[in-house]
């Protein structure tokens, strides 16, 4: 059986003030050129479909057209919400859209929708888990012990009825420890959102969204697609592409990419003032790429931006990079941040400005509020 992964679409996302959907309108017309060369089976979509809860509406109109191009071609289509989507919005209809083959998870109820193809190897049974938190699993399950976010996926995988003699494929939107991530991701401090990938044992297959960048995690059974755009520079050297899966006997999983070429691409150029706007320099640059620009003469140009669009009219981001901004940035503590958790962090600013630890009572209250704040969150 032959799948092809989507996620985070993020449709509807500005990135440094510019709208993207020109572009997404283009990539997705790729995608669907690819999709009919590739003649896949069915179509996963992990999440982050939209990049607000509340979309604009040209993003809803985009998503429309997307999935009724898919439709027209006889596809199944499997979708969950991603922590950017609002699952009950993005469901709407689904009842009525499942006619068309278009399937869509509704928000979590403490039970998860499953669908079943079939091969030359026998049934494979689909289960469509929207992001969770937490919070939202022990609604439904408040004997369980749940105080992670592994705890969450595990006892939501833990009431699939899931048949571990036919292949299973998980669609799933959450944060797998070990992956790689870049600055475009909403990603806890501390590491409090992170996923045991033990948990996705039961599964052939499972279809991630969250990150940007396209990765396995431990193997290619646990895969991030990726974007099929890049968001941020930090995105700026990563190759999207759309994951093709082809699914054989139990175990037997083989992944290939198919490359997707943006309208425009996200590019950094450095140099100084004069470098930048020499003649030899600008003709050899792709300058209907998204540029970042970065400076590196030791004084501040005069309305550099407005001089350097001229030459580059996509250029989104100025900065420099020169004696007095190394400087002043700040880096003591800065490289450990991520491995700390909330509540460590919390604990050095109040030593730092009481010139004191907390007390345990202390500690316990400001981690049970952290919990609340984070849990509940939506």
């Amino acid at each position: 059986m032959k799948l092809v992964h989507l996620a985070d679409l993020h449709i509807g996302k500005r990135v440094n003030e510019v709208s993207m959907i020109e572009d997404q309108a283009y990539i997705l017309t790729e995608i669907i050129h690819g999709i009919d060369a590739v003649a896949p089976d069915a179509v996963l979509i992990s999440g982050d479909v939209y990049d607000k809860s509340v979309p604009p509406a040209e993003a809803v109109t985009l998503l429309d057209d997307f999935l009724c191009r898919l439709a027209q071609r006889r596809l199944p289509v499997f979708l969950i919400a991603g922590n950017h989507d609002s699952a009950e919005r993005l469901s709407f209809g689904n009842r009525l859209m499942e006619h068309s083959g278009i399937h869509i998870a509704p928000a979590y109820d403490g039970t998860v929708p499953s669908y079943t193809l079939e091969d030359a190897y026998g049934p494979v049974d689909f289960y469509l888990l929207p992001f969770i938190k937490p919070a939202h699993v022990r609604r439904f399950y408040p004997e369980a012990s749940i105080e992670s976010y592994t705890d969450a996926v595990r006892v939501a995988v833990e009431h699939m009825p899931i048949d571990r003699r036919r292949r299973n494929v998980l669609l799933t939107h959450q944060f797998v420890t070990g992956a790689q991530t870049c600055e475009s991701e909403e990603i806890s401090v501390g590491g409090s959102d992170n996923v045991d990938a033990a948990v996705f044992a039961p599964f052939d297959y499972v279809a991630l969204g969250h990150l940007h960048g396209p990765q396995n995690v431990g193997s290619n059974r646990i895969r991030y697609c990726g974007t099929p755009l890049k968001y941020s520079f930090s995105e700026a050297e990563h190759y999207k592409s759309l994951t093709v899966v082809e699914l054989g006997e139990t175990g037997d999983v083989h992944l290939e990419t198919l490359p997707l070429q943006p309208k425009h691409d996200m590019r950094r150029i450095r140099g100084s003032f004069a470098q930048l706007t020499d003649q030899a320099f600008y003709q050899n640059t792709d300058r209907e790429a998204y540029l970042h620009v970065i400076l590196t003469d030791e004084e501040d140009v005069p309305e550099a931006m407005g001089r350097l669009r001229v030459l580059y009219p996509r250029m989104m981001k100025l900065s420099y990079d020169n004696t007095r901004t190394r400087t002043s940035q700040s880096v003591d503590g800065a490289a450990d941040v991520k491995d700390k958790t909330p509540l460590e962090l919390f604990e050095e600013l109040y030593e730092t400005q009481n010139n004191q630890p907390m007390s345990d009572v202390q500690r316990t209250c400001v981690q049970t509020l952290i919990e609340e704040i984070w849990e509940g969150s939506r």
